[in-house]
């Protein structure tokens, strides 16, 4: 059971509760979107992502200097079953209605500017808070 015993300790972190909601918003996510929304350091979300990714339930994919995350649990398994389960439980929460308002306003920030995350950085954070 100690698979089991790390994904359920990985769902019990506000942080990467919330990074999970993000990403089961967009197909993918920069880690630079996810930093603004949640209003973190790039460390502490590298580090929160690194543990979803450890467990399985994120892959990753580079982008310049800038890592993209998604979802990568097998259709059916447990995991996905919990993920499902845990979308349902945050639907109609204000704080996760919140986090998607404040990441749709930044995905549109972005795609705007036409210009890469890297060069948004500090002005997409400073829209977003």
């Amino acid at each position: 059971m100690k698979k089991e015993s790390r994904f359920f300790k990985g769902l019990a972190d506000e942080t990467r509760l919330k990074i999970l909601w993000l990403l089961m918003q967009r197909d993918e996510l920069c880690v630079c979107d996810i930093m603004r929304v949640l209003g973190i350091t790039q460390s502490k979300a590298s580090r929160h992502l690194r543990y979803l990714s450890n467990l399985g339930v994120l892959s990753d994919r580079r982008e310049g200097v800038w890592m993209n995350y998604r979802l990568s649990v097998a259709p059916g398994s447990p995991e996905a079953r919990q993920l499902h389960l845990l979308a349902d439980m945050l639907r109609d929460h204000p704080e996760a209605r919140s986090l998607q308002t404040r990441l749709a306003q930044c995905i549109a920030a972005k795609e705007r500017s036409g210009r890469p995350a890297a060069d948004l950085q500090e002005e997409a954070r400073l829209l977003c808070q």
